[in-house]
């Protein structure tokens, strides 16, 4: 199914000014001391059903698992740990696929559309990009703040699609020019991954997947307990079959296995005082994975996290969350454009 950036909920304007823009993706971020925004942590999961990132064409509506307010708050270090090295070799490719009029891109799981907003201006030429998200709420908001022009001030325009990333096939990305991704790779298991890996070497276009979990995090200072929360946190990332720190190597594989070159590129979050709103979030998020996972470590987890918590507020702790930046460059058919 497709829908327009009308249909999902509102017109979009066709030139807005700065200020508008601006004014449409800030989000208030109401962040009490002891709470989590959905997102930055372990997510409400309906009975009977393994969490994921699945998009659904139809049935019940379900409550969000990524709320709006912390996509916000983690777009800036997004955006700064993103690899700049693998956006040569993309341009290159891009620019040599066959027949192109203009770039078609896909972005899988756009959530408030960082990707774009990130991507789209450093790349030359008119684009099309299609957003999939299974939250109506999320794609109507991507819609809205998508950029409007490309590098070069090419026109970029946008469409809404609600749909099932474990059900991609090569005709479903027919004309494809490049599939993206941001925290994707994490939260797919093998079978899913296998899916649009084939789905993208069946169109012969590239896939650019950002920032997948790499399982090592780095703090300062250093706490006894550090490694031992990390060790039930990527843990927890693996449970039910989803391949968390695991995802990149499995996509190498998968792609490679398919014929496309891979590059990977480090793409780390550096956190420091500047960013204590998401080192909060995020250490609560990271936290509370562990103990969901081992319900044995709460009684510790609270002493470390409220100590933590206090390094954090008085500009005494940084954070490095290592993540992996994967290119895969499939190789072109006669259809791709």
């Amino acid at each position: 199914m497709t829908r327009t950036a009308e249909q999902v909920g509102g017109k979009v304007p066709a030139q807005p000014g700065p200020q508008a823009a601006a004014e449409r993706t800030t989000v208030p971020l109401p962040a009490p001391d002891d709470s989590v925004i959905p997102g930055a942590g372990p997510a409400a999961v309906r009975p009977g059903e393994r969490p994921t990132v699945r998009l659904r064409e139809d049935g019940p509506e379900e409550q969000p698992r990524y709320a709006p307010e912390w996509l916000e708050l983690r777009e800036g270090a997004d955006a700064d740990a993103r690899s700049l090295d693998l956006l040569d070799p993309l341009r290159i490719r891009l620019a040599n696929l066959p027949g192109r009029a203009g770039l078609v891109i896909h972005d899988l799981g756009c959530g408030t559309g960082s990707m774009g907003r990130w991507l789209a201006p450093r790349l030359d030429g008119p684009q099309h990009w299609v957003l999939h998200d299974r939250d109506p709420y999320l794609l109507h908001f991507a819609a809205v703040a998508s950029p409007r022009s490309a590098a070069d001030g090419s026109r970029v325009t946008v469409e809404t699609r609600r749909g099932d990333v474990a059900r991609l096939t090569p005709d479903a990305l027919a004309g494809a020019s490049l599939v993206t991704a941001s925290a994707l790779l994490d939260v797919l298991t093998r079978a899913e991954l296998d899916i649009l890996a084939a789905a993208c070497a069946g169109a012969g276009c590239p896939a650019l997947l950002t920032l997948s979990v790499a399982g090592r995090v780095e703090l300062t200072p250093e706490d006894p307990m550090d490694a031992e929360i990390a060790d039930a946190f990527n843990a927890h990332q693996r449970r039910s079959g989803l391949l968390g720190p695991d995802s990149v190597t499995a996509a190498c594989e998968a792609f490679s296995e398919r014929g496309a070159t891979v590059r990977l590129n480090p793409s780390a979050w550096r956190l420091g005082p500047a960013e204590a709103a998401l080192t909060a979030q995020w250490l609560r998020g990271w936290v509370g994975a562990a103990v969901e996972q081992r319900p044995d470590l709460r009684e510790r987890a609270d002493r470390y996290l409220r100590e933590r918590l206090e390094a954090c507020e008085a500009g005494e702790l940084t954070v490095v969350v290592h993540h992996t930046d994967l290119l895969a460059l499939s190789r072109p058919t006669g259809g791709a454009s």
